[in-house]
């Protein structure tokens, strides 16, 4: 392929992947990933701080994508709806010519102590990310923590069962299903507390 080819991100990431799939992580260099998508190593540094980022650049896009559909919910939005916006706003990178990809991704992050921690590091500022946006939509602190708190098990839920590899189903209705179950417990959680007391 020609190094100026467009779509370089993409060519990255799934040289990234594959790689760190057949290798390993650890075995895997920045050199190797950009020769196998056929690019320079200034490319790959041009889109990515490190390869630890290849695994988890899209997370920091989401936070992006969050909050702006958050902010883009009406005055008269619940914040139910703004969560249900958010995690919709997540489908266009979530397409099935991309489900291959959150497979593998999965996997590496699974055999990997170091990606795991920093995929808590990531999931912990994406819930901070909607919070902020949750607060200034008009919740309180403590709603807003909670409300985002729970948006992004939902999503963490969603993705985990749109990644499975037997899955066919969109990531969108899998993740109105998750947001509406995880509400359901939640509200049971309380009734559940009133019953004991």
């Amino acid at each position: 392929m020609a190094r100026w080819e467009p779509n370089a991100w993409e060519r990255l990431e799934r040289a990234a992947l594959a790689l760190f799939a057949e290798r390993g992580y650890d075995a895997t260099t920045v050199p190797e990933i950009a020769d196998r998508a056929g690019l320079t190593k200034s490319t790959f540094f041009r889109h990515f701080a490190d390869k630890r980022e290849v695994v988890f650049g899209r997370q920091d896009m989401l936070a992006e994508l969050f909050s702006d559909a958050i902010r883009a919910a009406g005055p008269s939005a619940t914040i139910g709806d703004c969560l249900a916006a958010a995690l919709e706003s997540a489908a266009p990178g979530l397409t099935p010519e991309r489900h291959d990809l959150a497979v593998q991704r999965r996997a590496i992050i699974a055999a990997n102590s170091e990606l795991q921690e920093r995929e808590l590091l990531k999931r912990a500022r994406l819930t901070s990310a909607i919070a902020d946006a949750l607060r200034a939509h008009g919740a309180d602190e403590t709603t807003a923590d909670l409300a985002a708190a729970l948006g992004v098990l939902a999503f963490s839920t969603a993705f985990a069962r749109w990644a499975a590899p037997e899955n066919r189903q969109p990531y969108t209705e899998i993740a109105r299903t998750t947001l509406r179950d995880l509400q359901s417990r939640a509200a049971g959680l309380a009734a559940d507390t009133e019953v004991r007391a």
